[in-house]
């Protein structure tokens, strides 16, 4: 028997942007798999014209290993007539007006044809441009908001946003909307347009300058605007912005807002342990398993809030067919663990320690690379004095040294000063999430959950988002590092 979730996207044309990203390879992957009957899939990419957007699709989608379960059950020949039928590749922007589609025939067609809009289109870096941040994840969620509304079958638009839009609030964070204009400072107004007219006049001050002084500078610019009201970063300041005006404008269109926490790799479909580039947490676990890391700044007590990307698609699904032609309703989800199964970031170590002792990384000579358990600072105070103890003191020695000898030691003082530095600014930008003191609620989750598990045939566990059905030991040991292993570090 097919599923609710199954059955819903049956027969469904389907506009999902932000391919070819790490989530949106997963639920295409998932809906190609689960339901070949899906009438339609618009694959919006960032590419010059249709030929560059059909081969992105190949090479940075269809051809990657995650495609491997649907390449071996339906045979390579298969696979393609599928994909020929199925998925539009389309070459556009969200940050630009409907979505920087250029033929007027295929947007009057996507117009009729499109039952269901899903935006997972971001840039997540956290200290981004402001001028790439605001085009993209604030007034880009405006634009796609916008199409939707022109969708004249349109049942549902589902927005990825992320749990951390709460800053870095204490206790129980709920799964409620912003206001337009609320600030997370609480002592001035936030006006979009203000910071969208700030942002245009800082760049016209910049129009004499280099690339690279336009960049940092507008990095800058975004860190400051941000924490000015309360965010921490330009990239959750921006992605705030953007549920406000959605939020705002939405009129009738059901909206659903999908608010992941750190995203890790798959834990069972379509195979266990898939995931592309490094996340937040897998920069600490590669750099300490190639024995670069002796030293965390963390809480071993914080709660570190992961959960694996196909339990997130999992989530979507089952949202956008629970709320689909839900005429006028916006719907919060937080898809997280802290709240039913946390993981501490002390535990997420010891894993991480037990797993490297025991099959520790080659070097490039060919040697295992020998790790020991790090140490764990708590503020930033007591890994300042450390860094200071163990790298700028000797630093400064070696400048000194470069100057009395400017032969002796080259350009090793250049590098390690910015290697440093480097390190401290990335420090600074992870500093809110590794010291993160709250607890994401997921009642509404939770509900959908129930929902399911009342409603909903899944036999085979095919629409799971239970956070409480992961061993953490078992899943970052047997899963998810080996996953980086071979997918990431390709060894």
């Amino acid at each position: 028997m097919e599923s609710n979730c199954v059955q819903f996207l049956g027969n469904k044309t389907i506009l999902i942007t932000g391919a070819p990203g790490f989530l949106a390879k997963v639920l295409v992957e998932k809906i190609l798999r689960l339901q070949p009957n899906v009438k339609k899939i618009y694959l919006l990419l960032r590419a010059s014209d249709e030929k560059s957007a059909m081969q992105r699709l190949r090479s940075e989608v269809m051809e990657i290993d995650l495609f491997k379960v649907l390449r071996n059950n339906l045979g390579e020949d298969n696979l393609n007539a599928l994909v020929r039928e199925k998925i539009v590749p389309v070459p556009g922007d969200i940050s630009i007006d409907n979505l920087g589609l250029k033929d007027t025939d295929l947007i009057q067609r996507m117009w009729r044809e499109i039952d269901i809009i899903i935006n997972i289109a971001a840039t997540t870096n956290f200290d981004e441009r402001y001028d790439i941040g605001l085009g993209i994840n604030t007034f880009g969620a405006l634009n796609v908001l916008n199409f939707a509304k022109k969708c004249v079958k349109g049942q549902l638009l589902l927005h990825v946003s992320t749990a951390y839009v709460s800053g870095e609030q204490p206790g129980l964070l709920l799964e409620k909307p912003f206001k337009m204009g609320e600030t997370l400072s609480g002592d001035r107004e936030l006006d979009i347009n203000i910071e969208h007219e700030l942002m245009k006049q800082k760049l016209k001050e910049l129009q004499d300058c280099s690339d690279e002084e336009i960049s940092q500078t507008m990095k800058d610019f975004g860190m400051a605007r941000a924490k000015l009201h309360g965010w921490p970063n330009t990239y959750v300041f921006t992605k705030a912005m953007g549920e406000m005006l959605m939020g705002k404008y939405r009129e009738n269109l059901p909206l659903v807002i999908i608010r992941p926490t750190m995203i890790t790799s798959t834990i069972a479909e379509p195979f266990p342990g898939w995931i592309e580039g490094l996340k937040t947490l897998d920069s600490v676990i590669v750099a300490y398993g190639k024995g670069r890391l002796k030293c965390f700044l963390a809480d071993s007590n914080s709660v570190f809030d992961l959960i694996p990307a196909d339990m997130v698609v999992n989530a979507m699904v089952a949202a956008a067919t629970a709320h689909s032609g839900d005429t006028g309703i916006q719907a919060i989800y937080h898809v997280g663990s802290s709240c039913k199964n946390p993981v501490t970031f002390g535990q997420l170590h010891d894993f991480t320690a037990r797993y490297f002792a025991k099959r520790p990384l080659i070097g490039r000579n060919g040697s295992p690379i020998i790790v020991v358990k790090g140490t764990i600072l708590s503020t930033m105070a007591q890994f300042s004095l450390y860094m200071t103890l163990r790298y700028k003191l000797p630093l400064q020695i070696l400048r000194l040294i470069n100057i009395v000898y400017p032969w002796s030691h080259g350009d090793n003082y250049s590098d390690l000063s910015r290697k440093i530095k480097l390190a401290m600014r990335l420090v600074e930008l992870y500093q809110p999430y590794l010291l993160f003191k709250g607890i994401f609620d997921d009642l509404n989750t939770e509900r959908l959950r129930m929902k399911r598990k009342e409603s909903i045939k899944e036999l085979d566990g095919s629409f799971e988002f239970d956070p409480k059905s992961i061993d953490w030991d078992n899943y970052i040991t047997n899963t998810h590092i080996p996953g980086l292993i071979t997918h990431v570090l390709k060894q």
